[in-house]
């Protein structure tokens, strides 16, 4: 299981998640007149300096803007890279002015074959399924039923498994994706987010068929890459 899947535990409000694949936090802002109210919300990607900072972001829909000043984070931890992220900000003469920058879980796509444990498809609530208009990233907003367990190693447990590749009579080809979901102890009190993005920029498919367990049952979802 460890050659598999890079493990990452995080905490999103009081929901412990963890991610069997690779690292999303959305912050709540006041609404109004004020610092926020011109305020926007982006998908991005978060690009790390030498020196740990981030200093520009390049969004979904593939503007690329400076930052007015450096952002650091205990997430951001490695130099000369880049990060998936949410991003709140003001654009300000050209920049992006950061309100709030949190790591997106970006999922590692494993075979359904190579998966070592039996597939679960505990009920989420499903936000939405989308691709980033790049095409280089599917991502999903979920909803996740917690509570305070006393156990702390209840956590739900997150991945994506590429189930078949669906060659049709024009020669396009679908990806059919398996959304893992292991409850795994975690009461259902009230509802937590939960963002994910997948990674699909280097797949030749032309298409993704998402199938997910809800609480008001099945649901596919499909989704062009262009």
């Amino acid at each position: 299981m460890k050659r598999l899947f890079r493990l990452l535990v995080f905490s999103l409000r009081l929901l412990v998640f963890s991610l069997l694949i690779t690292s999303c936090t959305q912050d709540t802002y006041d609404k109004g007149d004020g610092k926020y109210s011109l305020m926007r919300g982006d998908f991005a990607e978060a690009i790390v300096n030498s020196s740990k900072q981030v200093t520009k972001i390049v969004t979904d829909d593939g503007e690329e803007l400076p930052l007015t000043s450096p952002f650091t984070a205990k997430w951001v931890a490695k130099a000369d890279t880049s990060y998936r992220c949410m991003l709140y900000y003001n654009k300000v003469d050209g920049k992006a002015e950061v309100i709030s920058m949190g790591l997106v879980p970006c999922a590692s796509l494993v075979r359904l074959a190579d998966f070592k444990q039996a597939y679960k498809s505990d009920p989420v609530k499903l936000q939405s399924v989308w691709m980033s208009k790049s095409g280089k990233y599917l991502n999903m907003h979920l909803q996740l039923m917690v509570g305070t367990p006393e156990d702390t190693s209840a956590v739900h447990q997150i991945a994506l498994l590429r189930d078949t590749i669906i060659t049709h009579a024009d020669s396009t080809r679908t990806c059919s994706i398996l959304l893992y979901h292991d409850q795994n102890r975690q009461p259902e009190y009230y509802s937590s987010d939960a963002w994910l993005s997948l990674p699909v920029s280097r797949m030749t498919v032309d298409s993704f068929r998402v199938s997910l367990n809800t609480y008001q049952g099945p649901v596919v979802k499909t989704l062009s890459k262009r």
